[in-house]
């Protein structure tokens, strides 16, 4: 099950008897289970009815015990259960010893009055044991990772939507290129930006640029975006604004290399017929800034990428050897790249 139609389940009184929650997108994650939380118990009885456990320092079986227990004044009470890495692979280090048939032998004739919600903020389960087959047999199975470039794009403007304001498509794109990909900041620039357009209004690119402030790692992003596009004068502009804000050469020069990196591991990728999922799996980044990155890596050659990274490699020991004064050392590199 997906988790639109599980919150459309839950929407409908159909409530599971137990929830594992895995992935890295926290912001989704913490939504789902506020949405949970909102449609399971009614505000006035959540003193009661909500129980917050932690597995890294509380036994499994006492959670069991936990949802075994008649709630006391509520009809149902929600169990939240963090760190539940019984679910996941490799040997749990913690100091708590748990008992996974435990849970084995509640699932098969779970409380009627209690829901039980793992969450489990690691990209994958370990489907071999049996808590997790259990759980994928008799509850809900919900996996939240990060959005595709193309559905990115669109919880933005659905955001915006829903607070009574229009994004334009390419002021969503400039949105993710000055705050980047992480929800969570992305929603709060969004209130931002919707504060300042007010209910009806329409948020431009020229709006956003002018109501988010780019991190350091953003800034380079576009810098090297600049590069690939041969725009020298911005990319020497976003390099100046750069050395304003006090950032260190050799932070910026170690930035630039890591994002001609990640050019040349994508084309690499992409030229054995990974799917752009498949590459954001396998290098850690979003969706979003492996389509970025495809599409700065076929305006370069795999021995031109090479060649910039070998460049980089000797400005970075010269600049932190003094061979070179820093400043003047990536500026050259950058009038040398577009030449």
């Amino acid at each position: 099950m997906d988790v639109k139609a599980a919150a459309k389940a839950v929407k409908q009184g159909d409530i599971a008897p137990v929830y594992l929650l895995y992935g890295t997108e926290k912001y989704q994650m913490n939504e789902f289970v506020s949405f949970l939380t909102e449609h399971a118990v009614s505000e006035s009885e959540r003193d009661f009815a909500l129980v917050h456990y932690d597995l890294a320092d509380t036994p499994l079986q006492q959670v069991i015990e936990e949802a075994e227990m008649v709630p006391f004044m509520v009809p149902r009470k929600l169990i939240l259960v963090q760190d539940a890495s019984v679910f996941t692979a490799g040997k749990d280090q913690g100091k708590v010893e748990h008992r996974p048939e435990s849970l084995l032998e509640y699932m098969k004739n779970p409380a009627e009055y209690s829901v039980l919600v793992f969450i489990v903020n690691q990209e994958k389960l370990d489907e071999r044991k049996k808590i997790v087959k259990a759980v994928k047999t008799g509850g809900t199975l919900l996996s939240f990772m990060p959005l595709g470039s193309e559905d990115l794009l669109k919880w933005i403007v659905k955001k915006a939507k829903e607070q009574g304001c229009t994004l334009e498509e390419s002021a969503a794109e400039a949105v993710i290129r000055n705050a980047g990909t992480q929800l969570q900041t992305l929603a709060a620039e969004i209130d931002k930006l919707c504060l300042y357009a007010g209910k009806g209004g329409t948020i431009r690119p020229d709006i956003v640029d002018e109501l988010i402030a780019r991190s350091t790692e953003q800034n380079v992003f576009a810098l090297v975006e600049d590069i690939a596009n041969l725009r020298v004068d911005r990319a020497l502009s976003i390099f100046y604004e750069l050395l304003k804000q006090k950032e260190e050469p050799i932070k910026i020069a170690a930035l630039i290399a890591r994002q001609f990196r990640i050019i040349l591991q994508v084309k690499d990728l992409a030229g054995q017929s990974y799917s752009q999922q498949q590459i954001a799996s396998q290098l850690g980044l979003h969706p979003y800034a492996v389509k970025i990155a495809g599409e700065q890596a076929r305006k370069f050659q795999a021995a031109q990428l090479k060649q910039i990274l070998s460049r980089l490699g000797t400005l970075d020991y010269q600049m932190k050897t003094g061979a070179i004064d820093k400043v003047l050392g990536l500026e050259l590199f950058l009038l040398r790249l577009a030449a």
